[in-house]
């Protein structure tokens, strides 16, 4: 049977086998994304272990898939597989006290001298208003990027998750005026980005690449390139919450 033989058999039976023939004809989408997120999450967390997280998502996925609607599976299940993997790394708890605390200090920093400066700080300014030498700055962005990323990967998946397209599903005026004001301030946002930081989310996101490919486009070590992500995506979430659009 073919992926859409699969679907239509399931959809009335659900039966078990046929669920396991449709979960082995995805597989290889949850290897690629959890491969992607190995990339990042290396020393934290076993390849095996994130494709793992992904089979739960995508097993999910499978459950609540509806093939009355027009939605692509692969684009359902993508944002699921990927949600399962976060929402599964987060429950490690692999992140010490210490960690949150500065980063979340950072941040305070980053909000209270954009206010004041209208605009993005310097390291060096972000630095003497922490009372901390740049260089410790410098290891503490480095060290608190992966947090980072997960924190605002999550925010994003959970406040948009009813962003896949369905061609007959009509969104609220409040849920479209949402998804539009998401997307508006985050384009916003990134638009004024500093062009380092800017350039590094996109060919993280947009591009899809590894801090080490980053490094090697813009001549930088791929330490650099974790501290100029985490501190652009310190920047987007201050600004998501300065907007309301998520609690701090």
């Amino acid at each position: 049977m073919n992926r859409d033989e699969l679907w239509l058999k399931y959809s009335k039976t659900k039966d078990r086998e046929i669920k396991q023939l449709i979960i082995e004809e995805y597989l290889d989408l949850v290897k690629i994304m959890a491969g992607r997120m190995y990339n990042y999450y290396a020393s934290k967390v076993e390849y095996d272990d994130l494709v793992g997280f992904g089979v739960m998502g995508l097993i999910d996925s499978i459950e609540r898939y509806d093939i009355t609607k027009n939605i692509k599976f692969e684009t359902y299940a993508q944002i699921r597989i990927k949600g399962a993997i976060i929402d599964n790394i987060r429950k490690l708890d692999w992140i010490p006290r210490s960690l949150r605390k500065r980063s979340k200090e950072i941040q305070d920093a980053m909000i209270k001298l954009e206010n004041d400066l209208g605009r993005t700080p310097s390291n060096i300014e972000l630095a003497k208003y922490l009372n901390i030498s740049l260089d410790a700055l410098e290891s503490a962005l480095a060290d608190i990027s992966t947090f980072n990323i997960t924190s605002l990967e999550d925010i994003l998946i959970n406040k948009g998750e009813h962003n896949i397209e369905d061609e007959n599903k009509t969104d609220t005026p409040e849920q479209i005026y949402e998804d539009k004001e998401l997307k508006e301030i985050l384009v916003d946002t990134i638009d004024r980005l500093p062009v380092k930081e800017k350039t590094v989310i996109s060919l993280y996101y947009y591009e899809e690449l590894t801090y080490k490919e980053i490094g090697y486009i813009l001549e930088l070590s791929e330490s650099r390139i974790s501290q100029i992500h985490s501190k652009a995506i310190l920047g987007l979430k201050n600004q998501l919450i300065k907007e309301g659009l998520i609690e701090s």
